[in-house]
């Protein structure tokens, strides 16, 4: 089934979080790990804002994904948070994270997965890690996935996988690419087994 997205609102603080009784799926990663550009081959549009200055986004932004053009209640929304890591911001997104994004991450209750994106051209960073690590303390459900894997060879994303696998001390790790689509169908299935949802078209 296709699914319609429409962008709902960009929230800075809990009292502006929209009310939702649907699964709910945050994508969380650093300034230049390409987040827009992968919600945005998620959603078949261009909702998201791709910046070509990492950490441009500041607030949280919610998007609804409807069944049909005209309806109403989603069948679940993303929530595309602010990135972290970049040298530039990183002082001033880190002193807005206890403000919304703390308490996002910790209290919204539709909020069924948290999808972590990191980066497959680069070594394991301290602050995925500590992000991973913070999720694990809330108990929130979450799912690695490594972006720009279109750069490596064959060989190359075997050795990033293992690398971050071990350097981030996780399960498993999705390797995707938004250019050519491999693993999207993959990040789809676990976003659907999450949300108890049928497999779009």
């Amino acid at each position: 089934m296709r699914l319609f997205p429409r962008f709902l609102l960009s929230a800075m603080s809990p009292e502006q979080f929209p009310p939702s009784s649907v699964p709910e799926f945050a994508f969380l990663g650093r300034s230049n790990v390409g987040k827009s550009s992968l919600i945005n081959a998620l959603l078949g549009s261009k909702e998201a804002k791709v910046s070509s200055t990492p950490g441009r986004t500041r607030a949280i932004n919610f998007f609804a994904l409807c069944s049909t053009p005209q309806k109403q209640v989603p069948r679940f929304l993303f929530a595309d948070l602010p990135g972290y890591g970049y040298a530039k911001i990183s002082k001033s997104i880190s002193a807005e994270w206890p403000k919304f994004i703390e308490p996002y991450l910790a209290g919204r209750a539709p909020l069924t997965m948290c999808i972590c994106l990191v980066d497959s051209n680069i070594p394991p960073q301290p602050s995925d890690a500590q992000l991973i690590s913070y999720l694990q303390s809330t108990g929130r459900r979450y799912l690695v996935v490594a972006t720009k894997s279109d750069k490596l060879s064959g060989n190359e994303r075997t050795k990033a996988y293992k690398e971050l696998k071990t350097g981030l001390d996780v399960e498993t790790i999705l390797m995707i690419s938004a250019k050519t689509g491999a693993g999207m169908k993959e990040l789809w299935s676990a976003i659907e087994d999450a949300a108890g949802e049928t497999s779009p078209d």
